[in-house]
């Protein structure tokens, strides 16, 4: 066998969940030449979210080395030279095709070998393409995704190439509706289709969405509610012209940008590692089956301890999180002292346009609505609460400050009981600053 890399630890991935690890190991006094980074991305570690907001306004538009983690928390920024100086190796631009856990080697499409002591798997998601589905003209160009910052490169080249054209956007999640927000502010032309009957279904009940939705038509955003894109028109030049609806209705586009969910990237470790629900499982301290492997991220399926089961969660603040729990519990390993387990709070937030939410907790049970959900107010402020059996398992806010969105946090975390539904009705926000 060919004579590779060795290292103590490696990292595989190279997003944030990879970024907040490696602050984590420097943290614990991870010793020069300890750690390795494998990536195909060429760039170090950034703050993905920061891809479908600051990456494309048109105006200051957020660029490299600008949103390296880990500013997204408020922590430094970690340049490529914080990784030399700490003598953490950054492996890029570097695809790993095969992983062999039982001889702890990874083997790069270059035919490098690594290997390792311990292997942190944050691979992260791949974005789910309609070519994947065999959508018929999927492949024409100016079909866009957005998963790494060559994808955000592709769309900022086209929003400057089809300035003031008609972009149509596939999905109503966080990407349909960041995106749409964003090519409204250069200028587009911009009609949203989905096929759920209201936008965020995973998430929103129907009379959150009806404000977001009301709220992006007053911005002059179309939304096709129900629709499903089953084809697309291109020109002579392979460049997409139309999206063919499944009503026959045909969509005008110069681009057309989708956003329809990602996957775990879990296929290197197929029949290596035990999954369950979608992702790798993990214990409370995400190492899983394989005794030295260890999963972070979106790729996790680990024990959410306040809810009792078992849980993979496509969130930043999970990616950020679970990475410095694992490289805690490792370290604790070595050292003998023991760790807590993960105990997490499930948060989601997203920021369009002059809004922003925050969401904490559980969406089961049935839910109220309270405040100002008028899409005409200058600054609309609501929210909704999520109750089962008798509890408060779920928040969500609209246009909260900074304490207020502390306070619906500590409602989902600490799941008050509740007597009357009226009652909580009208308290609304008093309710959580009571807590």
């Amino acid at each position: 066998m060919a004579s590779g890399k060795h290292f103590k630890y490696v990292i595989l991935g190279g997003g944030v969940a990879a970024g907040y690890a490696a602050r984590e190991f420097a943290k614990q006094g991870v010793q020069p030449g300890q750690l390795a980074i494998i990536s195909k991305e060429a760039v170090a570690p950034y703050e993905r979210p920061a891809l479908s907001k600051g990456y494309l306004f048109p105006q200051n538009a957020a660029r490299l080395p600008g949103f390296h983690v880990c500013v997204g928390s408020g922590g430094e920024r970690l340049l490529p030279e914080w990784y030399s100086e700490k003598g953490i190796e950054l492996i890029l631009s570097t695809e790993i095709v095969k992983a062999d856990l039982s001889t702890k080697t990874l083997t790069s499409a270059a035919g490098a070998t690594f290997t390792y002591e311990i292997l942190l798997i944050a691979t992260g998601s791949s974005v789910i393409k309609l070519t994947d589905f065999g959508t018929q003209g999927a492949d024409s160009n100016n079909i866009l995704y957005l998963r790494e910052i060559d994808d955000a490169d592709k769309l900022v080249a086209a929003i400057q190439a089809k300035k003031g054209g008609k972009a149509v956007v596939v999905g109503g999640g966080y990407i349909g509706l960041e995106l749409s927000a964003v090519l409204k502010l250069n200028d587009f032309d911009v009609t949203m289709v989905f096929p759920e009957p209201w936008c965020m279904p995973r998430l929103f009940t129907a009379d959150i969405a009806a404000f977001y939705e009301a709220y992006y038509t007053n911005k002059g955003v179309k939304i096709l509610k129900g629709a499903l894109a089953v084809g697309f028109d291109s020109n002579a030049n392979g460049d997409v012209t139309a999206v063919k609806l499944k009503d026959g209705t045909v969509l005008e586009a110069d681009i057309v940008v989708v956003g329809v969910g990602g996957r775990p990237l879990t296929t290197l470790f197929k029949g290596q590692v035990v999954e369950e629900k979608g992702g790798i499982k993990t214990d409370a301290f995400f190492e899983t089956s394989v005794p030295g492997v260890y999963a972070i991220g979106d790729v996790a399926t680990f024990p959410l301890k306040m809810y009792n089961e078992l849980r993979r969660v496509e969130h930043v603040d999970h990616s950020r999180k679970s990475a410095e729990q694992a490289v805690k519990a490792i370290k604790g390993k070595e050292s003998g002292e023991s760790v807590p387990e993960y105990d997490y709070l499930p948060y989601f937030y997203s920021r369009s346009f002059d809004l922003g939410w925050q969401f904490y907790g559980d969406n089961v049970g049935e839910t109220i609505l309270f405040g100002d959900s008028d899409p005409a107010s200058s600054k609309p402020k609501f929210g909704s609460y999520w109750i089962k059996d008798g509890k408060v398992l779920g928040a969500f806010l609209e246009g909260g400050s900074p304490d207020e969105n502390k306070a619906i946090a500590k409602v989902a975390k600490t799941q008050p009981s509740v007597t009357s539904i009226e009652e909580l009705k009208k308290e609304g926000l008093q309710f959580a600053s009571k807590i």
